[in-house]
């Protein structure tokens, strides 16, 4: 595997496997997909266009992230 870099095209990691949450819906075309690398960094791509960026995380990054969105710190603000 090339060089693993934050906005590198996600068709260049070859061997992962992507995972998308139940919640996308029956269709699935609406939701992010992440991969746990070999390396221990997390990379997320948009799953509707599965060959553009991907946002590659740090384990710690990555904990960060689910700790707060298990805390409500990432809620969408409600509408007036």
């Amino acid at each position: 595997m090339s060089s693993i870099r934050n906005g590198m095209d996600a068709s260049t990691l070859v061997g992962v496997t992507w995972i998308k949450s139940r919640r996308s819906g029956p269709t699935g075309g609406n939701c992010v997909e992440v991969a746990f690398l070999d390396g221990g960094e997390i990379a997320m791509r948009n799953s509707r266009h599965p060959s553009g960026p991907a946002l590659i995380f740090t384990g710690s990054e990555w904990d960060a992230f689910l700790g707060g969105a298990r805390d409500g710190e990432f809620a969408r603000p409600a509408l007036s």
